[in-house]
C-alpha cells in the first residue's frame, strides 16, 4: 500500500518527535537506572547506534566529515557541564581542602600525558608531536560523563572525598590540559616553519591564558553573584527564581575569556565556583544547578546519540590491534597508576584512593580536544587518531558505566552512608 506523499511526515515533524522522546528519556532514564549497573551514556550510545544503523538513515555523523561542528558541539556540552560541576560543589576553595583534586591535576594528569605520549610514540609509531596531542587529548577526565561519581546538588552536604575529588578534578583539568594541546600545535608549526616556540608557549599558553583565565572567571563570578544576591532587594536576580542566569553566566564567562584569548573552560568553572559561594545557603543555588543539569543532560544525550551513530558508521574501522592494546593500557594501567602516585601521602584510605584512581572517565572533553587539535594542525592519519580516541571513550563509558553503581554503593556502605539516599 502506497501512502499519499502529503501523508508522509517531513523532517521537521520527525525532529520534533525525536526531541520530545529525547527529553522524556532525559527525565526518566536517570530514575530507571539509579540502582542498575548501567549508565545513561551506555543507553544513549546504544540508541544512537541502533538508529543510525537503520538502512533508511543515510547521514553518517563521522567527526572528520564535520570537524568544525564536532568541535563546537563538544565545546558547548563541556562548558555547560563545567558550570553544573562548579555550582554543585559546596566546599570552599583552599589548598588543603582541595588537596585531593590538586594532586590529581598537578601530579596525575602530567604523568598521564607523559605516559600516553610514550605509548603513542613507541608502541603506536606516531610522531612525537602527534603522540603528545594524543596524550593531551586522553589525559583529562570528563566533566560531562562523570555525573554518577560526582557530588550531589548544592546544599546536600554529601561531599565525601571521592566524589569531591572526581568532581573538582573534572572541573579543573579541562582547562589545565589545554597548554599541552597548544604545545603539540606549537611543535607542529615549528617543524613546518622553523619558528621558535618555547618562549611564546610559556608566556602565552601557560602563564597568560591560565592566570588571566582564572582571574577573569573569578571577576565574572563575583559580578554575577553581586547582581543575583546582593543588589537592592527589588532588583536582585534571585528574586526572579529564574535559573537561566546560570546559563547567562556560562556564556558570558566563556565568551569574554575567549575574546581575550584565555582558557574559557577554566574561566567557566571558576565563575561557577565564585557564583556558588556568593551566597552559599540561598535556595536559588539549587534552581540554577537544576537548570544547568537539565541542559547538560539534553546536550550530552544528543552528542552521545551521534557518537553511537559514528560507531556504526565506521569510526573504529582504522583501528589496528596495537591501538586496542593502547586503549586498554590508558584506562587500566596509565590512569590508575598515575592516580595512585598523585595520591601518595594523601589522607585517604586505600579503598578511596583506588576508587579515585580508577574512575578516570574519558568522554566529551577528549572529543573536543582532538577536534580542536586537528582543526589547528595538519596530522597524517587523523582517521586512526579518531578511532583510538573513540575506542577509549567507548571502553571508558562501558567499563565505568557498568561498575560505577556497585562500586559507589559499596563505598557508601563502608563509610556508614545509605547508598539509596546519596
Amino acid at each position: 500500500m502506497n501512502l499519499p506523499q502529503d501523508w508522509l511526515p517531513d523532517a521537521y515533524i520527525l525532529g520534533l518527535t525525536g526531541a520530545g522522546l529525547l527529553i522524556a528519556l532525559v527525565v526518566w532514564l536517570p530514575l530507571a537506572l539509579r540502582r542498575l549497573p548501567l549508565s545513561l551514556p551506555i543507553v544513549c550510545i546504544a540508541i544512537g547506534a541502533a538508529f543510525f544503523a537503520l538502512p533508511q538513515v543515510t547521514f553518517k555523523p563521522l567527526p572528520l566529515r564535520y570537524p568544525e561542528l564536532t568541535e563546537r558541539l563538544a565545546e558547548f556540552v563541556v562548558i555547560i557541564a563545567l558550570m553544573g560541576a562548579g555550582l554543585r560543589i559546596d566546599r570552599v576553595f583552599g589548598i588543603r581542602r582541595w588537596s585531593v583534586a590538586l594532586r590529581l591535576i598537578v601530579i596525575a594528569m602530567p604523568l598521564s600525558i607523559a605516559a600516553i605520549t610514550a605509548i603513542g610514540g613507541w608502541l603506536l609509531g606516531l610522531s612525537w608531536t602527534v603522540a603528545l596531542l594524543l596524550g593531551s587529548v586522553l589525559a583529562p577526565t570528563d566533566p560531562v560523563l562523570a555525573s554518577d561519581v560526582q557530588v550531589g546538588p548544592p546544599r546536600t552536604e554529601d561531599e565525601d572525598e571521592v566524589r569531591f575529588g572526581l568532581t573538582a578534578e573534572a572541573g579543573l583539568n579541562d582547562g589545565f590540559a589545554f597548554p599541552f594541546v597548544h604545545l603539540a600545535i606549537a611543535l607542529a608549526a615549528s617543524a613546518a616553519t622553523g619558528k621558535a616556540w618555547l618562549a611564546e608557549w610559556i608566556a602565552i599558553n601557560v602563564v597568560w591564558e591560565i592566570v588571566v583565565g582564572i582571574a577573569a572567571g573569578y571577576l565574572i563570578g563575583r559580578a554575577f553573584g553581586w547582581l543575583t544576591f546582593h543588589v537592592p532587594a527589588k532588583t536582585k536576580l534571585a528574586k526572579t527564581g529564574d535559573g537561566l542566569i546560570a546559563l547567562s553566566a556560562t556564556f558570558v564567562s566563556y565568551g569574554l575569556t575567549e575574546i581575550i584569548h584565555c582558557y574559557g573552560f577554566l574561566a567557566v568553572f571558576v565563575t561557577a565556583l565564585t557564583f556558588r559561594h556568593a551566597h552559599r545557603d540561598h535556595e536559588f543555588q539549587v534552581g540554577m544547578h537544576e537548570l544547568a543539569e537539565q541542559i547538560e543532560r539534553i546536550t550530552m544525550m544528543a552528542l552521545l546519540l551521534l557518537f553511537g551513530g559514528a560507531l556504526v558508521s565506521g569510526l573504529l574501522a582504522p583501528l589496528q590491534w596495537v591501538d586496542v592494546v593502547a586503549a586498554f593500557a590508558v584506562l587500566l594501567i596509565v590512569r590508575p597508576i598515575a592516580g595512585l602516585v598523585g595520591l601518595i601521602g594523601h589522607e585517604a584510605n586505600w579503598k578511596e584512593r583506588l576508587t579515585l584512581a580508577f574512575f578516570g572517565i574519558r568522554g566529551v572533553g577528549s572529543i573536543y580536544y582532538l577536534a580542536f587539535g586537528l582543526n589547528h594542525m595538519t596530522v597524517e592519519g587523523a582517521e586512526r587518531l579518531w578511532a583510538i580516541v573513540g575506542l577509549v571513550i567507548l571502553v571508558s563509558i562501558l567499563m565505568h558505566g557498568l561498575t560505577v553503581t556497585p562500586i559507589m554503593r559499596q563505598l557508601d556502605r563502608s563509610q556508614g552512608r545509605d547508598p539509596d539516599f546519596v
